[in-house]
């Protein structure tokens, strides 16, 4: 078995579990695709989306608060994008899991 998983603590288990909860919502996990190909703006989620640029936000402000998602201001425009490639990591897994 993996080290890191073997030494687990208990703490490290429950944010592990928080991590899983940002991942349960369809609306999050279709945000996140968005942005594999690279940063983008709020109004550009939303009408891929279809949904409103306030359902977006808040989504996104979930996903920030979660280290899951950064922000960037260019101008007046904020763009977001992926924190890091664990993400994908994560997702992919996911679909190869789900797809066995």
């Amino acid at each position: 078995m993996d080290e890191s998983i073997k030494n687990a603590r208990l703490e490290d288990i429950m944010e592990l579990s928080d991590l899983f909860k940002v991942f349960a919502d369809s609306t999050r996990l279709r945000i996140l695709h968005k942005l594999f190909n690279g940063p983008i703006s709020v109004g550009v989620i939303a009408e891929a989306l279809d949904m409103s640029q306030s359902a977006i936000s808040h989504q996104l402000k979930y996903l920030k608060n979660s280290n899951l998602v950064k922000s960037e201001r260019n101008g007046k425009s904020i763009y977001y994008s992926l924190a890091d490639d664990h993400i994908k990591t994560i997702f992919k897994t996911g679909l190869e899991h789900i797809n066995e």
